[in-house]
């Protein structure tokens, strides 16, 4: 395994957390200050776990990023009640999905019309995030994934990639985003070191888009936690690093997804980076 684009890689990781009732004290417990944490919103609780465990965060002195689905947001009035109830807690950087609410809460079904409009309220956030797919999305098209990047380009700062088993289908990604000249830099998603079971009573205690949901739209994450020797974070790091670190493909780090098995992601990165020499 090579070693310094790895530690580089793991030293500038975003560790993706559920807003659940033990979030807040995992994340006090084990999480590093200068790591930064990402909170995400569910399509049936709402925004509000998010922001409130986004404002507790940041107020013990973690740069929290909450995610504001677009389809979770009734109209402007509710986007400038998020917006002012963050910058009031001195966040500075939100992801902005377009979310999996279906019918939408209100008048945005897609991103983009939000980021046009934080963009008219002056661009209150230094950094937005937004999502690319390097797996394909189940329902979109990957070149309509890809267009979309460039058409949020202007007001984002960065992307943010969903999970990605294939070190080759990822490399592949970056190139592809490139050659479209999207040039923001990207967080590659990776899934830490869960296991399988954990993930399944996680998904049902949580309710991610309520577990039947969930479970049917991830079909193949839970395929490849299952399969013996299927998923390792340690061989995809290994396998893709090329790819993520050569400097035309502009990776900024790892945005890795916890499941809330927040201690175990921990260990495993302080671990991996001890092997590694970091």
């Amino acid at each position: 395994m090579a070693t310094a684009g790895l530690r580089a890689l793991l030293g500038s990781v975003r560790y993706e957390v559920l807003p659940a009732k033990a979030t807040e004290d995992k994340v006090l417990a084990h999480v590093p200050r200068d790591v930064v944490v990402t909170v995400t919103a569910s399509p049936v609780k709402g925004l509000e776990p998010t922001l409130d465990l986004a404002t507790r965060l940041a107020a013990h002195g973690y740069r929290v990023v909450p995610h504001v689905p677009a389809r979770l947001l009734r109209d402007d009035a509710h986007l400038k009640d998020v917006v002012d109830r963050l910058r009031e807690a001195d966040v500075d950087d939100v992801f902005v999905p377009a979310g999996d609410a279906d019918p939408p809460a209100g008048v945005y079904a897609g991103a983009l019309p939000v980021l046009r409009r934080l963009s008219e309220l002056g661009r209150p956030f230094a950094h937005v995030g937004v999502t690319g797919y390097p797996e394909s999305h189940p329902l979109i098209h990957d070149d309509v994934t890809i267009q979309a990047m460039w058409d949020k380009r202007e007001h984002a700062t960065y992307i943010v990639s969903n999970l990605c088993f294939d070190p080759r289908v990822l490399g592949e990604w970056i190139g592809r985003i490139r050659r479209r000249d999207v040039t923001l830099p990207v967080y590659v998603g990776v899934a830490g070191p869960v296991q399988r079971a954990k993930l399944l009573a996680m998904a049902t205690k949580i309710g991610v888009g309520e577990s039947t949901r969930f479970l049917t739209k991830h079909a193949s994450w839970f395929l490849r936690f299952a399969a013996p020797g299927g998923y390792s974070p340690v061989r995809l790091l290994a396998r893709s690093e090329k790819a993520m670190t050569v400097p035309s493909a502009g990776v900024a780090g790892l945005h890795l997804f916890t499941f809330n098995q927040i201690a175990e992601t921990e260990r495993w990165r302080r671990a991996l980076l001890d092997r590694l020499g970091g």
